[in-house]
């Protein structure tokens, strides 16, 4: 599938979103009224007018091949949101037998070791694993798909999984596959893209091996989605956090910019309609479960 990512449609989308705001009586006359001004504005700019970019959909298998090398670099963001609640939710449980679902480059995986977890880390990416393997020595790390675990029936205490349930089409068969490892009691600590966040974009841009722009297979999963899964094979949750989107301190964008910062630093041309339309939106989703 070719994903068509224009910048004027996207700066379009923000304004809309920032003026239903306003209908709804976030914003007052000036702010409706300049919005519409930029729109105008906006429609006028003809370096806008032609800068569409046609993105391919990759899966998260050749994705994360071409991402491993610079996966762990400063610059994630996410990484930043989703930690302290995780460890906080790990504080409160006993060390036992861990499973890191779709473990990535161990980043969980060396959560858990740290608080004496007996850790085995599940990956459908070799290169990724690789990375693991170098980072957590104390662990163990196997290739696998989230749908199909290579672990067996009710063997583990923990099941985490970071930044991945949004690559899933279907979230049904995840949850079953964490249902059918757990133990009687044991827990489920899920952290991943808030819907929110997808909607707005927050989709992994890559260069595959010819310089195409690429995003990885990405799905946006209603909060319900989540606990309609989990409830359904027996697992009842405990917590529910929605991480907001930050506001941004950085330096505002004055031009375009290049597609792989796309959609950052367009929100950084309409500065006013971007915090209007990112007010209170998530940007992760961390969940505790337990069976």
């Amino acid at each position: 599938m070719v994903i068509y990512e224009h910048p004027l449609a996207y700066l379009l989308g923000l304004e809309g979103t920032a003026l239903m705001r306003a209908f709804i009586g976030e914003h007052d006359r000036d702010f409706v009224e300049a919005r519409i001004a930029e729109v105008r504005r906006l429609l006028d700019d003809r370096s806008l007018a032609e800068a569409g970019v046609e993105v391919e959909r990759i899966s998260t298998v050749d994705g994360y091949r071409l991402w491993s090398a610079t996966y762990d670099q400063p610059g994630n963001g996410a990484f930043d949101l989703d930690e302290p609640v995780v460890k906080e939710i790990l504080d409160g449980l006993p060390a036992g037998d861990a499973l890191d679902a779709a473990c990535g480059t161990g980043r969980y995986a060396r959560l858990l070791v740290e608080r004496g977890h007996r850790v085995v880390g599940v990956d459908s990416s070799p290169e990724m694993l690789d990375k693991a393997r170098e980072r957590v020595p104390g662990a163990e790390f196997l290739v696998g798909d989230l749908r199909e675990l290579p672990v067996g029936d009710a063997s583990r205490d923990l099941v985490v999984s970071g930044l991945a349930l949004a690559h899933a089409p279907d979230l049904g068969p995840v949850f079953a596959e964490f249902a059918r490892v757990l133990r009687p009691g044991g827990n489920v600590v899920i952290a991943d893209m808030h819907p929110d966040a997808i909607a707005r974009g927050s989709i992994p841009s890559l260069r595959g091996p010819d310089g195409q722009p690429a995003r990885l297979a990405t799905y946006r999963h209603s909060v319900g989605a989540y606990l309609r899964a989990a409830l359904a094979v027996g697992l009842r949750p405990l917590r529910c956090e929605e991480v907001v989107v930050p506001a941004s301190e950085r330096a505002k964008a004055s031009e375009l910019g290049p597609w792989e910062v796309w959609p950052w630093c367009l929100a950084d041309l309409v500065p006013e309609a971007a915090r209007a339309a990112n007010a209170g939106a998530g940007a992760l989703l961390i969940w505790h479960f337990r069976a």
